[in-house]
Parts: C-alpha cells; sequence; structure tokens
C-alpha cells in the first residue's frame, strides 16, 4: 500500500528547489529543512542579513517528519508521579515545563508574524484513558499542572462522553493555557514559504561526510557536490547519525497513523457535533487521536524501535491496527473509510532530554524531541541559531543544562534491550490503543 501523509496530502503542494551541484561557499550551512532547521534559518537572516545561508535537505523540503507528526504544540506534559509537586523530580518538572511554555509561545509568535494558516487551535487537549487506573494521582496532578501556569480539570463519565462524542475514554485531564493543536503540514509549509531573500534552499540534497577545512571551515559532502562554510548546524533530529554524528545518545522510534474520511453530517451530529479535540494517552505507547476541524479522525496506535523502514506489507498491517483503535471509539468506521496511511519518525533519547550540542569549534546539533517537536523544534531552531552567533540567554542556559540524553549501550545490546522495553509498554498499553 502507499505511505501517503494526509496532513501533506492536504496542502498545496510547492515548487520544486534545485539540488546543491557543485562546489558551494556560504556564511552559514543548515541540514535539514524540518521545523528546526526552518525556524533556525529564519533566526540566523534575523540576526546576519547580509550572511548567506543555505539550508540543504535529502529530500523535498516539508515532507519529512515536521509534517508527518501528530500535531500538537506542547506547553504542559503530563507529570510522571516523581514530577509531582513534594517530589523529587518537580523541580526538573517546573524547569521542562518554562522550556516548553517558552516553545509554545514561540509557535504562536511564528505563526502571527508569518500569518501562517495551520488550522491552529488554542483550546488544549486531554490526557484520557479507557482504563481509569491508568491516570492515578489525580488530584496531584492538577495541582502541579496549575502549579506551573497550566489551567486544568479532572473530567470522567457522561461529561467526558459528550465533550468527545465518544464512550471509549472513561477518565481525562484536560489541559490548557499553553497545550494547542495544528495542522502540521500546513505549519512546516507555512515556515518554508516565508523564507527570507538572503536564505537559499537545496532539496534532494544528501549530505554524507563533514569535514575541517584548512581554512578552519566545514565541508559537507554529498554525492555529487560539497558547500563549505564557516558554521554549521545540523538539525537532523532522528536521521543525525547520516552526517556522522553517532554519539548523540538518541535513537530513531518509528510511527505510524491513518485519517479517515470527513464525518457525515449524519455521523457527527451522532456524536454531539463535539468541537475539534486531541488526545494523549497517559501510556508511552498508547494511542494519540485527533478529531480535526474538517472532522476527520486521526489514529497513532503504533510506535516501534526498527532497525529498518515499514514495508509496504508491514505498514498495511499497521492500519489494520488502527481500524481495531478507530473502532473501539467510532464503532462504525471501517478500513474503506480510512484515506491515508503514512509512517514518521521521532528523535527519542533515554531521559527524554535532547541532544543540544556544540560538537566542535563552529558545529552544532540537535536531536531528541522525543515527541513533542512542533513547539521544541521551533524553540530550539532560534536558540541554536543564537548559540551558534554566541548569543546568551536564561532560557538558553536552562535548555542546555537539561540537554542529558541519557547513557545508550551499544549494539546489538541496545537493539535487543529495546525491542523488550517495547514489548513491555505495548502490554502494558493494550487497554489505551
Amino acid at each position: 500500500m502507499e505511505n501517503v501523509c494526509g496532513w501533506i496530502a492536504q496542502t498545496d503542494s510547492l515548487p520544486a528547489r534545485d539540488r546543491l551541484t557543485g562546489v558551494q561557499k556560504a556564511d552559514w550551512l543548515v541540514i535539514g529543512a524540518g521545523i528546526t532547521g526552518l525556524c533556525a534559518a529564519h533566526s540566523l537572516a534575523h540576526m546576519h542579513p547580509q550572511a548567506r545561508i543555505v539550508i540543504v535537505d535529502r529530500q523535498h523540503a516539508a515532507q519529512g517528519a515536521s509534517a508527518r507528526n501528530s500535531g500538537f504544540v506542547v506547553a504542559h506534559e503530563h507529570p510522571a508521579v516523581d514530577e509531582l509537586m513534594g517530589r523529587p523530580g518537580f523541580a526538573g518538572f517546573e524547569i521542562d515545563t518554562s522550556i516548553s511554555r517558552a516553545a509554545s509561545d514561540e509557535v504562536r509568535q511564528r505563526i502571527a508574524l508569518h500569518g501562517i494558516a495551520c488550522d491552529f487551535r488554542d483550546s488544549g487537549y486531554f490526557f484520557a484513558v479507557h482504563d481509569p487506573e491508568k491516570l492515578d494521582h489525580v488530584d496531584a496532578k492538577l495541582a502541579t499542572l496549575q502549579a506551573v501556569g497550566a489551567s486544568a480539570h479532572f473530567l470522567q463519565g457522561e461529561p467526558l462522553h459528550k465533550t468527545l462524542g465518544t464512550e471509549h475514554y472513561q477518565a481525562a485531564i484536560w489541559c490548557g493555557n499553553g497545550n494547542a493543536l495544528l495542522q502540521p503540514a500546513k505549519y512546516v509549509k507555512g515556515l518554508l514559504k516565508a523564507l527570507p531573500a538572503n536564505v537559499s534552499l537545496f532539496e534532494n540534497t544528501d549530505i554524507t561526510r563533514l569535514e575541517r577545512t584548512a581554512s578552519g571551515g566545514i565541508r559537507a559532502t554529498g554525492l555529487d557536490a560539497s558547500i563549505e562554510a564557516g558554521r554549521v548546524l545540523v538539525c537532523l533530529n532522528a536521521f543525525i547519525p547520516r552526517v556522522g554524528l553517532d554519539d548523540s545518545a538518541t535513537f530513531p522510534m518509528e510511527l505510524s497513523a491513518s485519517l479517515t474520511r470527513p464525518l457525515s453530517d449524519e455521523e457527527f451530529r451522532s456524536i454531539g457535533s463535539v468541537e475539534p479535540w486531541g488526545v494523549l494517552s497517559t501510556r508511552p505507547l498508547g494511542a494519540t487521536v485527533r478529531l480535526t476541524p474538517d472532522r476527520r479522525v486521526m489514529i497513532r496506535n503504533t510506535a516501534e524501535y526498527r532497525t529498518k523502514d515499514l514495508s509496504s506489507s508491514d505498514l498495511l498491517h499497521r492500519r489494520q491496527h488502527h481500524v481495531l483503535g478507530l473502532q473501539r471509539r467510532f464503532p462504525w468506521l471501517t478500513e474503506q473509510d480510512i484515506h491515508y496511511t503514512w509512517t514518521g519518525h521521532l528523535s527519542a533519547s533515554r531521559s527524554g532530554q535532547p541532544y543540544f550540542a556544540k560538537v566542535e569549534n563552529n558545529l552544532y546539533a540537535i536531536a531528541g524531541c522525543n515527541g513533542s517537536g512542533v513547539a521544541r523544534g521551533t524553540l530550539w531552531g532560534r536558540l541554536l541559531a543564537e548559540w551558534a552567533s554566541g548569543g546568551d540567554s536564561p532560557l538558553l542556559q536552562s535548555v542546555m543544562h537539561r540537554a542529558q540524553p541519557g547513557w545508550l549501550p551499544p549494539r546489538p545490546f541496545f537493539d535487543i534491550g529495546a525491542l523488550l522495553r517495547m514489548r513491555v509498554e505495548t502490554g502494558r498499553a493494550r487497554t489505551e490503543i
């Protein structure tokens, strides 16, 4: 079956950009034209209006992971038990939330600045479960979220069913004041369309090696072209090893999702003509679900550590898993009601914290969005550009301080451990898929 992202399919096609050819020079090189790379380029162009800034992307820009995520703008995470007020992890949760709130604000500022029409909804979303036991310490979680600036309240039973239009979910915390939803492909394409004049973008350009030049710059080499730049920002997230950076302590996760046809007027009335919503599970491998403004249902209920991409037959099997998840929530939906099924990658770390690093002189890199790439990627692009330009701020210092992705064992030990962990988490999340 075809791997077609529903978000991308519903956006306008953009003109193709040239491939990088020959030997070129730039003041700044950004590798990766996703949310992070595009925001880094925007920031560099603002700070260095006379500089030549180049972005390269391995494929058609705004077609990768940045356009394929579920569209959650994360300001407030669901707190773990150890992060509740009075627990040892609360101080770190406060810092992480301050960073995430700044990231969420950054998204709003980019949307307003560039006039990006991306179905942005500043209405919060839900941490919701089918099994109420998987949403514990509710009062403590509400108090913790409110203490860090969130709006939060608890729903269960009939009030929740009427809000979501489905009886599948039995308990939820609605969380707002920063949490939002958007159409990710429209957002990343909006960033692409708004690139300043002193930024050049080259597509279908696969950088495979970085090396130091005799003059102290950095040469990025592809299959039949290269570019020398004074400073380089690597914004590849899950694909950071492609340029030879193998020590980020991050690893790729492959996710798959499906998007249905729009609900009919009759179907929409039957669920109460509810407002668009988003649901995140409290379990790591539970389903992420959205009811979009155009009445489609999106579900993402597979997340896997894999050493190779899903095949067409693999993706068909995942699509059938999506159908089961859809029918738990809206029983009349069938596989024929799915219009799009696709895969995407996120960059994860053991600690949940990013790799945000000065690799060596004039070479900077970022990876490890851990599923919050819309907001974090937007902020990280600016902060990485500022850091590489010699800037500093309390926010940058906070990000650098928290950027401890954790140690990973070498392969194949990591591969074995990751697969076992995925199996355990899948079992724990079975009621939430």
